[in-house]
């Protein structure tokens, strides 16, 4: 049989960036005084258009240009907000500048203004929302030293430290709903599962949901606070003075256990080694609740089925085939239903000890 095919005719945008070439990027920092000498380096991002701009005047910034309708204005307001004041407390990572029309400029009547530091720029494909930070380079963490995984403790204790002193409005809050039943929903409501496919994945997928649900409601009421939300190793860059975080576009509400598994890796002890190393830098800047330990599974269950949402609602935008060529193959759903039952199994067991 031909492969499956997501149906995506109900998004709003089959090429949400097929308007945003070099030259737009370039006219559009040129409108908020921020003139590039011509290069820029396109950087690694599926969700968003992310660019390295080398200026006029010697300096080099990123712009990050938003995917349309993915978050509103008041979303990315409270992010960039967020980011302002872990960046008043001096924890590294790059707050976004703030965006003022220069009236001197050819393309200043494109811009509009959405906030302090947010900007929409207009195009005949469509206006473009963007954003421009310092560039702060890096390389990956030496994780296989304890004293790495210790220091990154201790950055994710600071940034918790001045989550846990604010709300969010706007931002999303982490749940089973929200990152497990919502998705799961969405997949078969559009048909997304190859149906060779859909019996044992959709079995597997409503047991683990089952499961989960049941470890958040026997931890109990959990204290919540504002996270980095995408905390993995891929987004933290190493600096001599230690580390930074590139960004927090997916910034949300939640347990703080969810800045913290993504970090672990390996065998059962190798994972206890590295958790340890973590909290020890952590706890000396907050608390931790270790009833949050027994979450650990059940997130690692949401975002497998998050990130197969994910893809299919982002399949027209010409860069996710490139990336997920496999997608389309019942072989891929054959293979997540197994997975999904593999972390039935991994639920089952005792979480890990600190």
């Amino acid at each position: 049989m031909p492969p499956h095919r997501p149906d995506t005719t109900d998004r709003p945008q089959d090429a949400p960036y097929a308007g945003l070439t070099p030259e737009v990027v370039l006219d559009a920092l040129d409108a908020v005084g921020l003139r590039g000498d011509g290069r820029l380096i396109q950087l690694n991002s599926y969700e968003n258009r992310v660019f390295q701009v080398f200026l006029e005047d010697s300096r080099v910034v990123v712009a990050k240009f938003y995917r349309p309708a993915r978050w509103s204005d008041a979303q990315i307001l409270e992010e960039h907000a967020f980011a302002a004041e872990l960046e008043t407390h001096e924890v590294p990572l790059a707050a976004p500048w703030p965006l003022n029309v220069d009236a001197r400029s050819l393309h200043a009547e494109r811009l509009t203004s959405l906030g302090t530091t947010l900007a929409s720029f207009a195009t005949e494909a469509g206006p473009y929302r963007f954003a421009v930070t310092e560039r702060k380079a890096g390389r990956a963490p030496e994780v296989e030293n304890p004293e790495v995984l210790e220091w990154i403790g201790r950055f994710i204790g600071r940034i918790h430290a001045v989550g846990a002193a604010g709300r969010f409005a706007h931002r999303l809050t982490l749940s089973p709903a929200s990152l497990g039943h919502e998705p799961r929903g969405w997949l078969l409501a559009h048909d997304i599962v190859p149906p060779d496919a859909l019996p044992a994945w959709r079995g597997m997928v409503d047991a683990a949901l089952e499961r989960v649900a049941a470890a958040f409601a026997q931890a109990g009421a959990l204290h919540t606070l504002r996270l980095h939300g995408d905390c993995h190793l891929g987004n933290i860059l190493w600096t001599a003075a230690g580390p930074h975080f590139v960004d927090l576009d997916d910034a949300l509400t939640g347990p703080a256990v969810q800045d913290l598994w993504m970090l672990l890796s390996g065998n059962r002890a190798e994972r206890q080694r590295q958790l340890g190393a973590v909290l020890d830098g952590y706890e000396q800047f907050m608390d931790f609740d270790r009833r949050e330990l027994a979450l650990i599974e059940p997130l690692r269950t949401l975002r497998i089925v998050h990130h197969s949402a994910w893809i299919a609602r982002r399949w027209k935008d010409p860069a996710f085939p490139i990336a997920f060529p496999w997608f389309e193959s019942p072989v891929y759903w054959t293979e997540q239903a197994t997975r999904l039952r593999d972390q039935l199994e991994a639920m089952d067991e005792a979480s890990l000890i600190a």
